[in-house]
């Protein structure tokens, strides 16, 4: 029997933060020393929302290299010096200031690099220190460390949370915390079908512009009150 939604925990990147692009082009630019562009794309299609530890594990195995172990400090000061282009995700603010729930953040970027990318967007008053990220936690998504300790912020049970994500990494990471899922499909980075491969591994909803956010979160709050006999 589901429970009720008293709360809304929300992954940054690619969800209220137009950063994925910007992610992944640091990280392709820096992995072509290591390998043809086009082969990295096949490979690590539909990939965003892992660590970039678990992408270049992925890149090593593949093509049978050793990255220097430079290699993420490199890509993440790239991406750091890169914030300054970050825009929020249209519409996202609207959307978490039209919700009458208490909101979180959960996400695999570090803290500060988290923090100045809401605090660029002009989120970072929205959320406060409701932060949950990888360096955190003991494991990140698609483990449910990070929306555990969100949920844990927020004082809420997890299966009384609501997540808004936009990877297959974290919306696993989310149902593995006993939580339930609207999909978000509307960045420039998802590729076509990604909406039914979200429906596929368990989202309940899917919104598609993030005006669409509201009225889908208080549809399912009152389906959960309906099915419960609530009024």
């Amino acid at each position: 029997m589901p429970h009720p939604i008293d709360a809304l925990i929300s992954d940054c990147d690619g969800v209220l933060v137009d950063s994925e692009v910007i992610a992944e082009r640091v990280m392709y630019e820096a992995l072509s020393a290591y390998a043809p562009l086009e082969e990295l794309q096949r490979l690590l299609e539909g990939t965003f929302g892992l660590t970039s530890r678990d992408i270049l594990d992925r890149v090593e195995k593949h093509f049978g290299l050793r990255i220097p172990d430079s290699f993420n400090r490199e890509v993440r000061q790239r991406s750091e010096e890169m914030v300054a282009q970050v825009q929020p995700i249209p519409g996202a603010r609207e959307a978490l200031l039209a919700l009458d729930l208490p909101v979180a953040v959960a996400s695999n970027s570090r803290r500060h690099s988290l923090e100045r990318s809401l605090a660029r967007a002009g989120l970072s008053e929205l959320i406060g220190e409701r932060l949950a990220s990888a360096d955190m936690v003991a494991l990140p998504k698609p483990a449910p460390d990070v929306y555990l300790h969100a949920a844990s912020l927020l004082g809420v049970a997890p299966e009384r949370c609501l997540v808004v994500e936009d990877s297959s990494t974290g919306t696993r990471a989310a149902l593995a915390a006993g939580m339930r899922v609207i999909g978000f499909v509307g960045a420039g980075h998802i590729p076509a079908g990604h909406a039914e491969v979200l429906r596929e591994l368990g989202a309940i909803a899917i919104v598609e512009h993030m005006r669409e956010l509201p009225e889908t979160v208080a549809r399912l709050r009152r389906e959960s009150r309906v099915t419960l006999g609530t009024p």
